[in-house]
């Protein structure tokens, strides 16, 4: 189904409240949050694109409900830094310059912090990835499930990172892990780039039982590059080579 159709039904029973913005009444915050959830997988799988406006008027139209559960949702994005809103213009999809995504992974691809504490617990969570994260990885891939795909993803790498031990680099990498969530489609959209990602998963893994200090560092950092440098191709065919920053 495309993003911008309206759904034939509600996808969570609402309760009305009186007093929401601009007076209309408002709903239970779960449908808030169906909202959020459902315009979060449009973007981080590719179905909404950097700069696409998302309009109020027909988000409420597309999910059957009022303009306090569409802002609510958008507030909950724009908090994610999904979206951003630009005065006189709205929310849109929010655009990261080559220049912001390479800034980003540059910090991603340096799991040095990780490898340093490779050891006996290191080794263990090897085998409890082994067991868990990854073959769901493997089964959501096999059935063509790609949003699966970019959960188990990202549960895989949460595993991984929250090896350092470090609680401030934790939360600073998965704030910048959650900045980009929105270019990992253009990569996922490659059967290769897949099967390659599936067998750098099964490899680092490996690394990790053994304890193999650079092998994982190099497997971390050819993991991670198809990312930025798909996103990157696609931004500049589609804004030009010259763009410095995001429209004004």
């Amino acid at each position: 189904m495309s993003a911008n159709k309206t759904v034939g039904r509600r996808p969570a029973r609402a309760v009305a409240f009186p007093g929401g913005p601009g007076g209309e009444a408002t709903h239970a915050p779960a449908l808030a949050h169906v909202v959020a959830t459902r315009l979060e997988e449009d973007i981080v799988l590719g179905r909404r694109h950097p700069r696409e406006r998302l309009i109020e008027q027909d988000l409420c139209e597309r999910f059957g409900t009022h303009r306090g559960d569409v802002r609510l949702a958008l507030f909950e994005l724009e908090k994610k830094g999904l979206i951003e809103r630009i005065r006189n213009r709205g929310a849109m999809v929010r655009d990261l310059t080559p220049k912001e995504v390479t800034e980003v992974y540059a910090v991603r691809e340096d799991p040095g912090q990780l490898a340093d504490r490779l050891g006996r617990d290191a080794a263990a969570l090897g085998h409890a990835l082994g067991r868990e994260v990854l073959h769901r990885r493997l089964d959501r891939v096999d059935a063509g499930d790609m949003l699966g795909v970019f959960y188990a993803n990202l549960h895989f790498h949460q595993a991984l990172f929250g090896l350092c031990g470090n609680a401030c680099l934790i939360e600073t990498i998965e704030q910048l892990a959650q900045k980009v969530y929105g270019i990992r489609s253009y990569a996922n959209a490659s059967p290769q780039v897949l099967e390659r990602a599936r067998r750098d998963h099964v490899d680092m893994i490996k690394a990790l039982r053994v304890s193999r200090r650079k092998e994982l560092i190099a497997l971390t950092r050819r993991h991670l590059k198809p990312q930025p440098e798909a996103y990157i191709r696609a931004y500049e065919r589609r804004f030009g080579s010259a763009t410095a920053g995001r429209a004004s």
